[in-house]
């Protein structure tokens, strides 16, 4: 299973179409965790599994999805509604609640991924407005065979390989 996971674009369109093209063959879903400041029918995010987050004003894009793919099951939110920027404990507790295996989220703009317990957290960081490091970032994650890699990448695909990180499932 792979997943293209991306968040806080802020308004980029040409970018999201040239991640979503450079990977769409090689992955099983797109996510983007909110704050694309789009509307529903911009055909950028049309393929994308997408939330709402605090800066977006379509009514249409539900506050959270749990999704499951390739038999895993995913928990997607912005983050703001959790307090992310402050703990991850929120997060954790509606992880647990909904069964998820993955947690994807955005809302800090900082990019990373850690287990806690037996559940990963991956935030993709910010193609437009990283923070805490300067790579404008978005994610793939690869479960396969008990093992989760999660690779970051510049928006024009060169990898961040000081973020990769590897995890047992």
């Amino acid at each position: 299973m792979r997943a293209l996971i991306i968040s806080d674009s802020h308004g980029l369109t040409k970018e999201l179409e040239e991640i979503a093209a450079r990977h769409r063959h090689e992955v099983d879903a797109l996510i983007h965790c909110g704050d694309s400041e789009l509307s529903p029918d911009h055909k950028e995010i049309e393929h994308f599994l997408i939330v709402r987050g605090n800066c977006d004003f379509a009514k249409q894009f539900p506050n959270e999805r749990i999704e499951e793919i390739a038999g895993i099951r995913f928990f997607i939110t912005h983050g703001h509604l959790y307090n992310v920027k402050m703990s991850l404990m929120n997060l954790y507790y509606r992880a647990k609640e909904v069964e998820a295996k993955v947690v994807c989220f955005g809302h800090s703009h900082i990019a990373g991924v850690e287990m806690i317990d037996d559940i990963l957290f991956i935030n993709p960081g910010s193609i437009l407005l990283p923070r805490t490091r300067k790579e404008k970032t978005y994610a793939l994650l690869q479960i396969e065979g008990g093992k989760a890699t999660a690779r970051f990448y510049e928006v024009d695909g060169k990898e961040v390989h000081l973020l990769t990180k590897t995890f047992t499932l």
